[in-house]
């Protein structure tokens, strides 16, 4: 199998077949990323893909799922995607979901009918990093769009049949506006219904933009105690049902998971317990954080 670069897939595609259909990514500009600074964005030729899938099907009697790699596979044409989605049912037929990133952007240069055809070819589970319902922080992060154009896109989602995922970044607005970025993620999953959110806390990579404001301080971040406020804030006003709620990310301090609905107050009580426990002098501190944004407790 082929692969070029860094790999990054969500935790909960840990038994997903990987397939490389892009490098890099095709945006390569959010303020606080730096995961493909240097890789130069380039799609993979079918040849290569095909090849790989040959020798996948060497390697495993049995593949369910695959998730194309890597940073925004459905910014490929919808003729490309189904050239490789043909491919992919016509060499692993037993494969049920073809999964990717996903942004905006990508969705937006696909018709109606384009998106059900991709449906139809087994296409789905898209994972899309939205970061923060809040249209100031969208736009200070640069992600290329606008939560309007969001809203929109996800909702031709939806009529098409495709299921999706919404990236949340606890602490993306700064001390100034957590309250108010809580408060508004919650709103925005409320109106735009995903089958999953996914919880991570805000890590600034090394040589980000962003990492520059917070040196110079004109972005001011959370504490951790003011980032699990800030997720318990927009738990508590979430309103939806069979609706999965993913805070296992190795940047949040107090791991959480389960159907909202069903397991909603559960969380909430295990978010507040977890605060409560916690020494304040490490509640008060800024986030300590090593590979991928991951919490180090040190009290």
């Amino acid at each position: 199998m082929k692969y070029t670069g860094p790999i990054y897939r969500p935790p909960f595609e840990a038994n997903s077949l990987l397939l490389q259909v892009t490098v890099g990514c095709s945006h390569n500009k959010c303020t606080f990323c730096s995961m493909y600074r240097d890789v130069k964005f380039c799609t993979e030729s079918i040849e290569q893909i095909e090849k790989d899938l040959l020798e996948a099907r060497e390697l495993y009697p049995i593949v369910k799922r695959i998730f194309l790699v890597n940073a925004d596979p459905f910014v490929l044409s919808a003729n490309k995607l189904k050239e490789i989605a043909e491919k992919i049912n016509e060499i692993l037929p037993e494969v049920e979901t073809i999964a990717m990133y996903a942004s905006i952007n990508n969705i937006k240069d696909k018709t109606d009918e384009e998106l059900k055809e991709l449906r139809n070819l087994k296409i789905n589970d898209l994972n899309i990093g939205i970061e923060s319902g809040l249209d100031e922080v969208v736009k200070k992060l640069n992600k290329g769009f606008t939560i309007e154009e969001a809203k929109k896109q996800l909702k031709r989602l939806s009529l098409a049949g495709i299921n999706f995922s919404v990236n949340i970044i606890i602490g993306a607005a700064g001390r100034d506006k957590s309250k108010e970025n809580a408060i508004a993620n919650a709103k925005f999953l409320n109106l735009v219904k995903p089958n999953l959110i996914f919880i991570a806390t805000l890590h600034i990579d090394s040589g980000s933009s962003l990492e520059k404001e917070l040196i110079n301080g004109s972005f001011m971040e959370n504490t951790v105690g003011e980032n699990i406020k800030e997720e318990l804030l927009m738990l508590e006003n979430l309103n939806l049902e069979n609706t999965f709620f993913f805070g296992l990310h190795t940047s949040n301090v107090i791991p959480v998971y389960g159907f909202l609905g069903e397991k909603k107050q559960d969380m909430i009580t295990d978010l507040k317990n977890g605060l409560a426990s916690l020494n304040e002098s490490y509640l008060n501190k800024k986030p300590l954080k090593d590979s991928e944004g991951r919490i180090i407790r040190s009290n």
